[in-house]
């Protein structure tokens, strides 16, 4: 596992018990807890804690973007385990600019396979890949619209 994919698991469990505990944790405490409980001999530089706190600061705008992008599911509606990956996922996507998108809705995929249920991966891509859309991404190369202009010759 990377150091990063471990940094956003932290991340996530740490958003995660802070939820289901109705937010009445301190997010930081809860932060340094799990990285000693889950992942003793790891220095992640602050990266478990900067998303927490970019989430815990954003989060209000992060549901918006949620209830935006999957408006039959409302926000309390959601698992917590899939709500809280994509905060993270919309995050990283929205407001850590140092993170590439592409990186941000793969990891978020990828926790939401290893954390969630059956469908979580699914519903996490198709939330963050509409999200990605909109802000000027590309669709994946399977879903873009086949071009009449022939491909462009190597240079």
């Amino acid at each position: 596992m990377s150091n990063r994919h471990l940094a956003r698991t932290v991340a996530m469990q740490t958003l995660y018990e802070w939820d289901f505990n109705n937010r009445t944790q301190k997010l930081a405490d809860l932060v340094k807890n799990n990285l000693k409980e889950f992942a003793p001999d790891f220095n992640d530089g602050g990266f478990s804690e900067r998303i927490v706190k970019g989430v815990e600061e954003n989060q209000s705008d992060i549901d918006v973007v949620v209830e935006k992008y999957a408006p039959e599911w409302p926000i309390h509606q959601i698992t917590i385990v899939d709500r809280n990956i994509l905060r993270i996922g919309i995050y990283e996507l929205k407001f850590a600019k140092d993170i590439p998108p592409k990186v941000a809705i793969n990891e978020a995929i990828e926790l939401a396979k290893s954390f969630g249920g059956e469908s979580s991966g699914r519903f996490v891509n198709g939330v963050l890949g509409a999200v990605y859309k909109d802000m000027g991404g590309l669709p994946p190369v399977r879903e873009r619209a086949p071009s009449s202009e022939p491909p462009a010759p190597p240079a």
